[in-house]
């Protein structure tokens, strides 16, 4: 067996995730983690979050959701509106703007994937998940930090 296909398969996998983030960088003017932001706060029934909310469901750090909330609010996709008890507080709700923009992009790649990994057979499920645990296993990397979601930045470059 040649062990050279199967990190070929790794760098497509990662090649693909990384021209998708340029893709829709380039063509929408959005990071992914904004994108995920402007999704999250798009499915809240109130349409709002607290920072700590963002930064739980995009586990990022502080600092990360509040540069990521700054451009979003500068490019009029999200609004910080005060909290009514207490004015010092703030929730970012997403815009009309944002909305329309979400509404523009096609599927991410995540979730094209996970629509086709929940119609897979449970048998080839496990299979897939053993097979990725040793890979990782192999790499030596089973205490990297990984959110559930993929994107660019989190593979070493800016993107928030």
């Amino acid at each position: 067996m040649d062990y050279t296909d199967i990190l070929i398969d790794i760098r497509k996998i990662v090649r693909s995730i990384n021209l998708e983030s340029k893709r829709i960088e380039k063509q929408y003017g959005i990071s992914i983690p904004q994108l995920l932001c402007l999704d999250y706060l798009k499915n809240k029934e109130d349409f709002q979050a607290s920072n700590g909310e963002l930064k739980n469901f995009l586990k990022l750090n502080a600092s990360t959701i509040t540069g990521l909330i700054s451009r979003l609010e500068k490019k009029g996709l999200i609004a910080k509106l005060p909290k009514k008890a207490d004015k010092r507080v703030s929730y970012i709700t997403i815009t009309a703007y944002g909305v329309k923009l979400l509404e523009s992009i096609p599927p991410l790649m995540h979730e094209r994937l996970t629509q086709k990994l929940q119609t897979m057979p449970e048998d080839e499920l496990n299979q897939m998940q053993k097979s990725f645990k040793q890979i990782v296993k192999i790499m030596d990397i089973e205490d990297v930090d990984a959110a559930p979601i993929i994107t660019y930045g989190d593979m070493g470059t800016p993107t928030v």
